[in-house]
């Protein structure tokens, strides 16, 4: 197991690296790893450690996904230059659910993953229980040297006493896991390595146990940029948030540089599969191919196959290939990404069974004027269904409609319009 995230460069820091192989080669392992709840979905960061604990679970281990209910009215200052906000419970119970319904998506809970809220053992905890059972095993110097903690006392806002004791928290975590589920590992990114050590130490000291750590390297770009963040913000996997297309094009934009790790660590191909998509791409990365496996895999995984051929075709519509065989869902995607309006009053000439371009045109904004769509059309630069037409004053055929509801207009190379026909505006 090992050596399978070490060749997908998913191991930075392990605890006692031998006696870990061992351990994970004596049987099964309850492995967990946390999830901060600050939001309503998980984001790509986020995706690293699921798919670290899905590859657990298909050797044979036990995952178990921690969703921070507790620890999320606290904060984490892992990683953090200021203070994160608190949330409050409804605000907290809605974040939690909209994670649960992703998790069930890519851990098999019928087959021995667990979800747990650590909200559900520390309610009824007390202060004094807390100070006596844990807060006597850590020393203040031990939890300075840190270095999440180290660098926010150094820094000018500080940190206050509600984030420092999040590291005796998440240590608490680790231990009841440990007693009550059977949980001898914690993953997490390398930001999180403090706070696993704490439980690891928290656990020798209070039951003697050897537990264990591991954590893989932040996920950066090679021009240094966050993975998984644009100018727009964060990629969601809420469909919600980031479009399935959005989030297929995310990954068909990857560079050369970042397409094999991005394979490696964000997709459940093997790692010799892998290896001969990166030589293929190497021979010719012009072609992009593996870019395109990179973002039909993730976008398969997060949503769903279909969903991932969808966004691949609206791609393909919206960069001008032919769309006669475009299925449906394809369209619908693309609906979601361009301007779109139904049919208007005035755009259907029943006498004829055609629309008016002219007037389409002008209605959806993609002309100033009736003068000005028939100045496009002069020009050349009017498409529909990604053909070119030209003319003064054009009639669209209802025969041409896509899937008898959609016609898409373009004008010049990235202006689109789809038109959508409803039921009882149908032509005939």
């Amino acid at each position: 197991m090992l050596e399978e995230l070490e060749s997908r460069g998913l191991v930075q820091d392990t605890t006692d690296r031998d006696l870990l192989d061992k351990r994970l080669g004596d049987g099964s392992v309850g492995v967990y790893h946390g999830i901060d709840p600050t939001a309503s979905s998980l984001h790509l960061g986020n995706l690293i450690g699921v798919l670290v604990l899905r590859r657990f679970q298909e050797a044979g281990h036990r995952p178990i996904a921690l969703v921070g209910g507790a620890t999320g009215m606290v904060g984490d200052p892992s990683g953090r230059s200021d203070e994160r906000n608190l949330l409050d419970d409804d605000i907290l119970a809605a974040n939690l659910a909209g994670i649960r319904g992703q998790l069930e998506k890519l851990l098999d809970f019928d087959g021995h993953a667990e979800l747990v809220n650590n909200y559900d053992w520390t309610r009824d905890l007390t202060l004094i229980e807390f100070l006596r059972d844990t807060g006597k095993h850590a020393t203040v110097n031990q939890m300075a040297a840190k270095h999440s903690v180290r660098s926010r006392m150094e820094s000018e806002s500080g940190i206050s006493y509600t984030e420092f004791t999040y590291m005796l928290l998440q240590a608490y975590d680790f231990w009841w896991l440990h007693t009550h589920h059977h949980c001898d590992l914690q993953i997490g990114g390398s930001d999180q390595w403090g706070n696993i050590t704490a439980g690891v130490d928290l656990i020798r000291r209070r039951t003697g146990t050897q537990a264990h750590g591991l954590t893989w390297p932040l996920l950066t770009r090679s021009d240094g940029a966050k993975f998984g963040k644009t100018a727009e913000g964060a990629i969601w996997l809420d469909p919600q948030r980031t479009s399935p297309y959005r989030f297929h094009q995310y990954f068909i934009q990857v560079s050369d540089e970042d397409v094999e790790r991005g394979l490696l660590q964000f997709t459940m191909l093997p790692v010799g599969e892998i290896a001969e998509v990166v030589e293929a791409h190497q021979r010719d990365p012009g072609r992009r191919e593996a870019q395109g496996i990179l973002a039909n895999e993730v976008t398969s995984l997060v949503h769903s196959r279909p969903a991932a051929a969808a966004a691949e075709q609206a791609a393909r519509i919206l960069f001008g290939s032919p769309v006669d065989d475009i299925d449906e869902a394809a369209l619908d995607a693309v609906a979601a990404e361009v301007p779109t309006s139904d049919v208007p009053d005035g755009g259907f000439d029943a006498a004829s069974n055609s629309f008016d371009l002219v007037e389409l045109l002008t209605s959806t904004g993609l002309a100033t004027s009736k003068g000005d769509a028939r100045r496009g059309l002069s020009e050349g630069s009017v498409y529909v269904n990604n053909e070119r037409i030209s003319g003064e004053a054009p009639a669209v055929a209802a025969d041409r409609l896509l899937h008898s509801r959609y016609l898409l207009l373009r004008r010049g190379k990235r202006r689109h319009h789809l038109v959508r026909v409803r039921g009882s505006e149908s032509p005939g």
